[in-house]
């Protein structure tokens, strides 16, 4: 009954004795996984199942379990935005639900000391992890992100869209790389062309920085930015500015 289950490397040169107390320490081999800043649920589903931890299917249906979001307190549509971006050290054999709990408590560990900044700035904990979702998947350049996040936060203050592609892409059942024109005005919910306001949940799993640039945004009157093409971007105050920046 002291034996632990689970995937063990041993050798025949290892006396019996040796093996039985590996056995009982539960010494099991573990697999690194680094979950980049950014990636969908549908991506860390799809990494985790690369190698061999779990079935595809059955994680994505226990995120998007309502018993398990309420376990979390969590009142989105699932758990995108909660699986934290970290490397982590993980078995082969345990319940696709242990792995759940380690991403989303590795989530509140380091997010949850934001929570009284957040009620500084009068945001609900689950709004500023929508925006930073969004902020993450705008740019991949850290020194941006305030900025970014200054953009959207003056655009929701104004009432104006958000009008961020990556909410679009987000909300499309298959997307081959070439947003078009028709998409962006599709009446659907992750649609921030059409909608008002911040989607009803998460486009991905956003890094503390990104979060951190949601509630320290930069200190600007910018309404527009577009890309340089060279992964970075121009940032415009006025629609005038920001067409003509379009234009170069």
């Amino acid at each position: 009954k002291q034996i632990k289950a689970g995937e063990y490397a041993l050798s025949a040169r290892m006396a019996p004795v040796e093996i039985l107390k590996k056995l009982q320490k539960g010494n099991v081999i573990t697999y690194a996984v680094t979950i980049p800043e950014g990636y969908t649920m549908e991506q860390v589903a799809d990494l985790l199942e690369s190698k061999g931890l779990v079935e595809k299917a059955r994680f994505l249906n226990l995120a998007r379990d309502p018993k398990v979001l309420s376990h979390y307190g969590i009142t989105g549509p699932s758990l995108e935005g909660y699986l934290f971006p970290d490397t982590y050290q993980f078995s082969r054999g345990l319940p696709p639900l242990t792995l759940i709990d380690v991403m989303v408590k590795r989530f509140w560990q380091l997010v949850g000391p934001l929570k009284e900044r957040a009620n500084e700035v009068r945001m609900k904990m689950e709004d500023v992890v929508i925006l930073a979702s969004i902020v993450e998947k705008e740019t991949g350049r850290p020194d941006e992100r305030p900025a970014i996040a200054s953009v959207f936060l003056n655009r929701l203050k104004q009432g104006m869209r958000l009008e961020s592609d990556p909410t679009v892409i987000y909300g499309l059942e298959a997307f081959d790389g070439n947003l078009k024109k028709d998409e962006l005005t599709r009446r659907k919910p992750y649609n921030t062309y059409f909608i008002r306001g911040l989607t009803p949940g998460p486009i991905a799993n956003p890094g503390l920085d990104a979060i951190k640039a949601v509630l320290y945004p930069a200190r600007t009157d910018y309404l527009y930015f577009v890309s340089k093409n060279d992964g970075s971007h121009y940032f415009s105050e006025s629609l005038a500015e920001h067409n003509r920046a379009v234009e170069t």
